[in-house]
């Protein structure tokens, strides 16, 4: 057996797609799916929650904004394609342009690149009745068909959940670390839990977690009204050894601005420190 094995070490290729041999060194083939050849792209930040309706789309657009507004060229990849609501909330009604099989995204006020299954359709209100296989490979698709212009960071705004399309996007995209946002009910425990486990099982980074309709601000006082009781997020945190990187209220000046489409004029420093966050730890290696 000694001296097969050191036969198949010699005359090895190191070339595990063209080999069929199952020895000891085989290493597995990598999912990860190449941008468009005209593409660049340096950092990509996963948005994720183990349930809907927590505000992953607010997170990624504000994130988006600052990040813009830091002087980083920003582009936002929207993969809920069943659920699409990027383009509302910064006001785009433009379509996507596609040149023989490429597609480019659309730029919004500010620069930020952007491409949603939204910006493809003639009209946003028709729904997308597609099975998990067809939707995943439209996110793919939005990787590698999409001429993404020297992009320093990506933000990839996730459906809920841990079913085909976050699996394709993990799995498809060199995701480079994911933010988890939650909300502060009793079951977030055990959402940010699945969302924590689901992304140790990929061998994603986690950033960090991010708590929307925190609290609302009394407009007469200024106190704090946690509407949803006590917050568990410090706790949940530190047991899954993860840093709070932000706590949003709910505003309904920032509402307004999703309503109205000019989320790119927001002001509230809720995320600022959470954008300086991810800002320095990858800016070592945008050099």
């Amino acid at each position: 057996m000694s001296n097969q094995n050191n036969n198949e070490n010699e005359s090895c290729t190191h070339d595990c797609s063209s080999c069929s041999s199952n020895c000891a060194s085989r290493t597995p083939k990598s999912l990860i799916e190449k941008p468009n050849e005209l593409s660049s792209i340096k950092k990509v930040i996963g948005i994720v929650s183990g349930k809907g309706g927590v505000g992953k789309s607010l997170v990624t657009s504000m994130m988006a904004v600052l990040t813009a507004r830091k002087g980083y060229r920003t582009a936002i990849l929207d993969a809920d394609v069943t659920g699409p609501s990027i383009p509302k909330v910064f006001g785009v009604n433009s379509r996507a342009e596609a040149q023989e099989d490429k597609i480019l995204p659309v730029v919004t006020d500010t620069g930020i690149q952007m491409m949603s299954i939204n910006l493809l359709m003639d009209d946003d209100t028709t729904p997308v009745v597609w099975r998990g296989p067809v939707i995943a490979g439209a996110v793919k698709q939005f990787w590698t068909d999409v001429i993404w212009d020297n992009v320093d960071f990506m933000y990839v705004d996730m459906p809920p959940g841990t079913g085909d399309v976050p699996l394709t996007v993990f799995q498809s995209l060199p995701i480079d670390g994911i933010i988890i946002v939650t909300s502060p009910q009793e079951l977030v425990s055990m959402i940010v839990e699945k969302a924590v486990n689901m992304a140790k099982m990929m061998n994603i980074p986690i950033l960090g977690i991010v708590e929307n309709m925190s609290y609302i601000t009394c407009p007469d006082c200024n106190k704090k009204i946690k509407i949803f009781g006590e917050s568990h997020i410090d706790e949940v945190a530190a047991k899954h050894e993860l840093k709070v990187l932000g706590k949003i209220p709910m505003d309904p000046v920032i509402a307004a601005s999703c309503d109205a489409g000019n989320i790119e004029l927001f002001e509230n420093n809720a995320l600022d420190a959470a954008n300086d966050t991810i800002l320095n730890f990858f800016k070592s290696q945008l050099a």
